[in-house]
């Protein structure tokens, strides 16, 4: 039931919005998507479920943000410029997404274990979210390495393709301080553009 099932997680979210995870009720969720408590217990089996879920899907629309700036028009300065404004703007505005970018989970937010737990849900999308939730050394391996296969080119030598993984992981790490200390005037965009080389490889 996936429109169900996005409708639960927008509640979700929304709530959140509005006041600390431990004082969202299922019950609350489950009216304001406008379907059954059942249906919710049903989806995500418990609360903590329902955290998982949620924190899944916020990480995978981080990644899915990351998928485009790569792969927006210009050169590799210029894509991974944009990968770092992406992580910056939707940390500032997703605290869901700055909490899994740092580790500083707030006591406003869910905070589940980043480990599997044991699923016995016959829901997929379920299932997916009950397994290893990414740590921040993971999305910065994630962005890094995607950012590598979209940028280099078949047959790139071995030494260019190790200057470019070292290039995509500064822009990564770079983005992240300035999610902690927010930049001044030129924002992320300035800081990423003097520290990279006018010409990167491939």
């Amino acid at each position: 039931m996936p429109a169900a099932r996005e409708s639960l997680l927008d509640a979700a979210y929304k709530a959140l919005a509005r006041r600390p995870w431990s004082a969202v009720r299922m019950v609350d969720v489950a009216a304001a998507a406008g379907v059954s408590r059942q249906t919710l217990y049903n989806e995500f089996g418990s609360k903590e479920g329902l955290a998982r879920a949620l924190v899944r899907r916020e990480a995978d629309g981080y990644l899915t943000g990351i998928e485009r700036a790569l792969t927006t028009h210009g050169d590799a300065r210029e894509r991974l410029t944009a990968t770092a404004e992406w992580t910056a703007s939707t940390a500032r505005e997703n605290a869901l997404v700055r909490a899994m970018l740092t580790g500083c989970w707030s006591e406003r937010l869910p905070s589940p274990t980043l480990t599997a737990v044991p699923s016995s849900s016959a829901v997929p999308a379920q299932r997916r979210a009950d397994g290893p939730l990414p740590s921040p050394g993971d999305f910065v391996a994630l962005v890094r390495d995607r950012a590598v296969t979209v940028l280099s080119g078949p047959g790139t030598p071995k030494p260019e393709t190790a200057e470019l993984a070292r290039s995509c992981e500064l822009v990564v790490r770079l983005a992240l301080s300035c999610v902690a200390a927010p930049p001044g005037e030129g924002g992320v965009a300035d800081l990423v553009r003097s520290a990279l080389p006018r010409q990167l490889t491939p």
